[in-house]
């Protein structure tokens, strides 16, 4: 059996990617360990399980030019929901940025947002 089970999330500095993804969109902190050199080993997780998000801060020119446009300006990343309302109103009120209003397409009810970087993801409650 296999499962992609982290994706790493290039980002511009490590406590502020905590604060957004743990703050504002009350994802778990998995992890945080130091592995020497200022780097640390950072995983989030949404508290319904899924794939984890291991925060990789940028080492270089290279990697800063990608902080926030690692998939080319398109919708990269995708949290499903079971309560869609739910957590379009409470994402708002903590700030986070859509770039929409809610949609509710064949598939579910859908809204872009952008996490602090600029990254595109959907909210997403898939049709039952």
């Amino acid at each position: 059996m296999q499962s992609i089970a982290t994706i790493a999330l290039v980002v511009a500095d490590y406590d502020e990617a905590i604060a957004f993804y743990r703050d504002r969109l009350g994802f778990a902190l998995v992890a945080d360990t130091p592995l020497g050199g200022g780097k640390r080993w950072v995983l989030v997780a949404p508290t319904g399980g899924g794939a984890r998000l291991l925060l990789a801060q940028a080492d270089g020119f290279e990697q800063e030019a990608r902080v926030g446009d690692q998939t080319g300006g398109r919708v990269g990343f995708f949290l499903e929901t079971d309560n869609f309302e739910r957590d379009f109103t409470a994402y708002t009120a903590r700030g986070v940025r859509f770039l929409e209003a809610p949609r509710h397409e064949v598939y579910g009810s859908v809204a872009v947002f952008e996490d602090l970087y600029g990254n595109k993801w959907d909210l997403i409650q898939p049709k039952a």
